[in-house]
């Protein structure tokens, strides 16, 4: 059996590492993976035609989904088509174990259950999964993934706010050791994305605490406001005080800010910097042509992970 589900990127409003609670939106980078379930005993991770790439989380996910699921199978192959970058700030981890899980628990409902969509008005639909006469929640999924992610050693607090953005799409507000999503809300669908990607890479397992305690106060007095609504505000101070604690300095939010840029901030551990644009972007991206590095451009993403095959 096997299936394919699609799960888009996030960004960071609130980096959870000082106190944590997080929170994060997401954005139109997508990542698409299959999972086969067999008997082989043993997982194969194919990432962007790159074998041998990402075994542990993925033999992580797949083994917390069975297991959720009672199911019996013994290894799987999964095969992931992915624009996410790896160890950038961008959620690459946490997007993984959603996708992942989500393919290994579509896999199983094709065994023994169904996936169907259901209509909840003339124009919306909604994936449901169901398992054994038992409907599979988002919850599920995403706790699944969290799971695996700490199983494989690839995150320090779960990451609720990273794992519930991409899979749900729009912004969450989360207090991440509980696994309580405080508040759950859509993005403005036309605002422009924005992705500086410096060179050098960084990975949030190895972040020390004593790196970002020290903030703490701060980066809490930051949260209380994304949870009062005001997340762009938030997403920019959290990332001077975050870019400022890792060493990044602050020349490229400075820029887009400059540029027009409603918010800018380091995302994750980074180095990535987002910004987010009600026009074209092109003030922005001028603006960081003189950087050295990458540009992205993409979208919000307010769509739900679903089971696309």
């Amino acid at each position: 059996m096997k299936a394919t589900a699609l799960c888009h990127g996030a960004a960071t409003i609130i980096t959870g590492f000082a106190t944590g609670n997080g929170g994060a939106y997401g954005i139109g980078l997508e990542n698409r993976t299959t999972v086969e379930l067999n008997d082989s005993g043993k997982t194969e991770s194919i990432v962007n035609g790159e074998a041998d790439v990402g075994v542990v989380l993925a033999e992580a996910a797949v083994k917390r989904a069975l297991e959720r699921f009672k199911a019996d199978f013994t290894g799987a192959k999964v095969v992931t088509e992915s624009e996410i970058p790896v160890a950038a700030g961008l959620k690459s981890s946490s997007i993984a174990a959603n996708v992942i899980s989500l393919a290994a628990i579509g896999a199983v409902a094709k065994d023994r259950g169904e996936i169907k969509e259901v209509k909840l008005s003339k124009t919306l639909k909604e994936q449901k999964i169901i398992i054994g006469g038992e409907v599979v929640e988002d919850m599920d999924v995403i706790n699944a993934g969290i799971d695996a992610a700490f199983d494989a050693k690839v995150t320090a607090t779960g990451a609720l706010d990273d794992a519930s953005a991409a899979y749900l799409g729009g912004y969450t507000i989360t207090r991440n050791l509980d696994r309580e999503i405080v508040y759950h809300g859509g993005m403005e669908e036309t605002l422009k994305v924005l992705i500086y990607l410096p060179e050098g890479r960084s990975y949030s397992g190895d972040i020390k605490p004593e790196m970002v305690n020290a903030f703490s106060k701060e980066v809490g007095l930051v949260w209380e406001q994304a949870r009062s609504g005001r997340v762009y505000e938030a997403i920019t101070l959290n990332g001077l005080i975050h870019s400022t604690v890792f060493g990044y300095g602050c020349e490229p939010a400075v820029k887009a800010l400059e540029a027009g840029a409603i918010a800018c901030g380091l995302s994750g551990t980074g180095p990535s910097v987002v910004a987010l644009s009600r026009d074209n972007g092109k003030a922005v991206k001028d603006a960081w042509e003189s950087l050295e590095g990458e540009i992205f451009e993409t979208s919000i993403n307010n769509e739900k992970a679903r089971v696309i095959g």
